[in-house]
């Protein structure tokens, strides 16, 4: 199998998932380009998808927005993305590959284990700032939400919703800071674009897997996906030491 079309099977999955549950693209995404492109152009391509995939959802999804949480959201980001940038500029590229692995197990045992934690407006905004760390360094605005949200009992349809706005807003901000920033290289968009079918596909499919599967099937498997990818980054990158 070539590496674009490996690259396109990885984009229709990952796109699935987020059209079928509000999160998973980048969860699902950046791991597994890792494995077909370099680590800087592997978090750029995810960033470009994420953006588009999330401006199509968002028409269907923005009556459910939770604004308040949204907006600490944001402000949290804020401060948060710069440093994921600057993780981003100087960080070795095993590096990101074993903290992308580490994220991926923390996350799935925490929702596992049924992790729970009280929502205020300062864990809103704490939870905002990770996700724009995450977001600038890795990618991967949604682990720290989706953690928060399964711990604080979120309703399914606010969480869908509200996640998506912020990650366009956060995805878009990170973007426009690596262009700033001279990181953006021009191929990661045109390999962005030659993807863009291929999340196309995923996306439809998705929203027709949204009104006929079990969510707790469908989540069961994507944990049990997350578990094996994490432990193989992490692996792989120690192995490579």
């Amino acid at each position: 199998m070539s590496d674009l079309m490996a690259a396109n099977l990885i984009v229709v999955v990952a796109a699935l998932s987020q059209a079928c549950t509000g999160f998973g693209f980048s969860v699902m995404a950046t791991p597994f380009l890792l494995l077909v492109f370099a680590a800087s152009d592997a978090i750029q391509i995810n960033i470009i998808l994420s953006i588009l995939i999330s401006a199509v959802l968002l028409p269907k999804l923005i009556a459910d927005v939770d604004w308040g949480l949204c907006k600490k959201l944001v402000l949290g980001s804020l401060l948060g993305a710069p440093v994921g940038l600057l993780i981003f500029l100087v960080a070795n590229a095993d590096y990101l590959r074993a903290a992308i692995g580490g994220i991926l197990l923390t996350l799935t045992f925490l929702i596992i284990l049924r992790f729970r934690i009280v929502r205020t407006g300062m864990r809103d905004m704490i939870i905002g700032g990770l996700s724009g760390i995450l977001t600038g360094g890795l990618g991967m605005p949604g682990p720290p939400l989706l953690v928060y949200s399964a711990g604080t009992g979120m309703a399914p349809r606010a969480l869908r919703s509200t996640s998506l706005v912020f990650f366009l807003f956060i995805y878009s901000l990170i973007l426009i800071l690596q262009i700033l920033a001279g990181s953006a290289a021009g191929a990661t968009f045109t390999t962005a674009l030659y993807l863009t079918p291929a999340a196309a596909v995923g996306v439809m499919a998705g929203q027709w897997l949204f009104r006929r599967i079990n969510p707790a099937v469908f989540m069961a498997l994507i944990y049990a996906l997350m578990l094996v990818t994490g432990a193989y980054l992490v692996g792989s990158t120690l192995m490579s030491d």
